[in-house]
């Protein structure tokens, strides 16, 4: 295990085999490193960076793998499941979902760089190739092979690039509201390098940021995903958008993201792909899906109706069903 824990006086580093079965997770302790018992204080870091309502704090901890320091959840024992969020996202996104999955599986969810509580690339951009090449080395520090990848918007991406040159072979890809296609269609080669030329404006970063203080702009910002979130949802978020780090890790993503060369992939792909589609997606247009699936060898659709590109955190049960429906199709039943 190659975590760093800011206090070492309430950690304690084991061999990998030292404590509990390999894939299993109880409280705050996993691969090595175990913290002091539910209840106690974890760590500086854990008290001092996640707000007190953060959506499954207790499972919450630091890893430092590929030269960054790393927000990670970890929670529940099974087959090992990974959850890749999209851009501007974090693990606040899977707040009702993992819970759900944690009672079957082994399931891992970071912050991408940059995002929610993880530190951002200092010598490299983040790239689509970058960020499946980092989070592939979180992996390795974790001891985590995942047997099922789920992946939401830029996150389904992640997941498919991290199968083709990170070595993975999971049984089963889920992208959930999947973004694989270039955001803006033909404008894509325009829209870019005007994104890059806005990201290096440094007052941008901290101009959103402001803004998404001022009351009514997070929700109408949630609105045009055609998702519908509860209070707390719609904090949870304000609570990353306005923190100027996050924002700039955003940017930064958009700025840097070229999906192409992941596309004429896609025909070689030798997982199982299953798309959940929210039919309300405004977002990512549902119709992509389709085109996806002309592309890869085996993959299959699932469309939820009045759900938005935010389904998973609408209604986290009926994505878990999704998951389920996926399982049961890969396996043939």
């Amino acid at each position: 295990m190659n975590g760093r824990p800011l206090n070492p006086s309430l950690l304690r580093q084991q061999s990998p085999d030292a404590g509990g079965k390999p894939g299993t997770f109880e409280g705050p302790s996993q691969n090595g490193v175990q913290v002091e018992a539910e209840g106690g204080r974890q760590n500086d870091w854990h008290d001092k960076m996640l707000p007190a309502d953060w959506p499954n704090r207790e499972c919450s901890r630091e890893v430092d793998a590929s030269g960054l320091h790393w927000h990670v959840q970890r929670k529940g024992s099974g087959p090992s499941l990974l959850l890749i969020h999209g851009t501007g996202a974090s693990t606040h996104s899977w707040g009702g979902l993992l819970p759900l999955l944690a009672k079957h599986y082994d399931v891992l969810a970071p912050d991408l760089p940059g995002h929610g509580f993880s530190s951002p690339f200092k010598t490299r951009p983040p790239t689509l190739p970058n960020m499946a090449d980092a989070l592939g080395d979180l992996l390795k520090a974790e001891h985590f092979e995942p047997e099922l990848i789920v992946g939401h918007s830029a996150g389904a991406a992640i997941a498919l690039q991290m199968t083709f040159t990170g070595g993975l072979t999971p049984g089963l890809l889920v992208g959930l509201n999947a973004a694989l296609f270039p955001y803006g269609g033909w404008l894509a080669p325009l829209a870019q390098p005007l994104a890059r030329a806005f990201t290096a404006l440094a007052p941008v970063p901290r101009i959103l940021a402001a803004r998404a203080r001022q009351p009514g702009t997070v929700e109408r910002l949630i609105a045009k995903t055609g998702s519908r979130l509860d209070p707390a949802g719609i904090e949870t978020y304000r609570n990353i958008l306005e923190r100027e780090n996050h924002v700039a890790a955003t940017l930064s993503m958009m700025a840097n993201w070229d999906l192409n060369p992941l596309l004429k992939l896609l025909p070689e792909l030798a997982t199982p792909l299953c798309l959940v589609v929210g039919e309300g997606d405004r977002t990512v247009p549902p119709g992509q899906a389709a085109k996806v699936l002309e592309r890869v060898p085996a993959g299959r659709i699932i469309r939820l109706g009045g759900l938005g590109h935010l389904a998973h955190e609408e209604k986290p049960r009926l994505i878990e069903d999704a998951i389920e429906q996926a399982q049961a199709w890969r396996h043939g039943l």
